[in-house]
């Protein structure tokens, strides 16, 4: 079997999606010989050896439905996509298309990465659910992150095709026990549906805390949320920080915190409970999936409750219970397992 993975998702500076590639390429090509469709340099640096190259355009291209004859020719016998836009027109391969969450069905607005025309394209992909279900007729069979969006995928009626979940896991280092600070770790985007607003206003009514905001901003979204940052409150905006930083952050911190109003994993959680922090999150059924017991819980939409949800934490032995339950979920996520799934889905095509 000749295994094409499509890894020209993966960012420079790596995200949601870039992870999940990541992580299952890096423990696939341990299980399977294995061929990677890139398009940058810095993608062949991240993947490093181990695995075939073949070179592509990028998926935003207007050219990207012929991208399969590249396939073609190159002999591919099964595709997986860790989204849902790589080109299934002309194969001759089976392909597997990755659905994370439906998340842009409810928020419209596009990545900010985007071009103004790509942007627009994604605006419009989004205003009903025909043209997911057009697309993911080329595949042979749908991924998913979760069993919460496999549910939301089956509700909303997308494929006929076979859904496999394939979690997503933490590659993070389990770091030796640290003092915790009395930090709240924020790692994500802050996309509207993100509520990082909700967060900022709760810090007036915690000013023992530092709310420590890790992820990349740009100046406009920066300067926006600077003005809503309550008088003595303590915000910080990091602008980004390596996987090493990224982990003492998290293993020194009191907790991660999110008030997301909608995720399709949050893989920021499961890191943060592999590294037995806490995490207090939005009472999402996603969170509570991922978490489980790992995590308080709170109204996303009530910043009384999150701070409510802080002091709950601050109970040592709720803390020491939560830790260590949190511990115990994170363990049931690993890359390997979930290359495992990918490959025995992939075989059965």
């Amino acid at each position: 079997m000749k295994l094409v993975f499509d890894g020209r998702f993966i960012q420079r500076h790596p995200d949601g999606i870039s992870k999940f590639s990541l992580g299952l390429i890096n423990e696939l090509k341990r299980l399977v010989p294995l061929t990677v469709l890139v398009n940058a340099d810095y993608q062949r640096e991240q993947i490093g050896s181990g695995v075939e190259f073949l070179e592509g355009r990028a998926p935003t291209s207007l050219l990207e439905p012929f991208t399969s004859l590249l396939l073609n020719r190159a002999g591919a016998d099964v595709v997986f996509s860790p989204m849902q836009t790589t080109s299934g027109l002309f194969k001759k391969y089976k392909l597997v298309l990755t659905i994370h969450d439906l998340i842009y069905y409810r928020y419209k607005t596009p990545p900010a990465q985007f071009n103004p025309f790509i942007r627009g394209l994604w605006w419009l992909y989004h205003q009903s659910y025909l043209p997911q279900r057009l697309v993911l007729r080329a595949a042979d069979a749908v991924a998913t992150v979760s069993n919460t969006s496999r549910k939301q995928i089956l509700e909303a009626r997308l494929t006929k095709k076979p859904i496999w979940v394939i979690p997503n896991a933490s590659d993070l280092p389990v770091p030796e026990p640290a003092p915790k600070n009395k930090q709240l770790i924020y790692m994500g985007s802050f996309i509207g549906y993100k509520n990082v607003e909700s967060l900022i206003t709760a810090m007036a009514d915690l000013p023992d805390y530092e709310l420590a905001l890790l992820s990349k901003i740009s100046p406009e979204r920066k300067a926006e949320l600077q003005t809503l940052v309550p008088e003595g409150a303590r915000v910080s905006f990091i602008g980004g920080v390596s996987n090493q930083e990224y982990a003492t952050y998290l293993a020194e911190g009191f907790a991660l915190v999110s008030a997301s109003l909608d995720e399709g994993f949050g893989i920021p959680a499961l890191e943060s409970i592999s590294q037995g922090t806490p995490a207090v999150l939005s009472n999402l059924e996603i969170f509570q999936e991922v978490a489980g017991d790992g995590a308080i819980y709170f109204d996303p939409r009530d910043p009384a409750d999150f701070v409510r949800a802080i002091r709950e934490l601050e109970d040592p032995e709720v803390y020491r219970a939560t830790s260590l339950a949190g511990g115990r979920q994170a363990a049931g996520y690993s890359w390997r397992v979930s290359a495992q799934k990918l490959l025995a889905l992939l075989k059965s095509l």
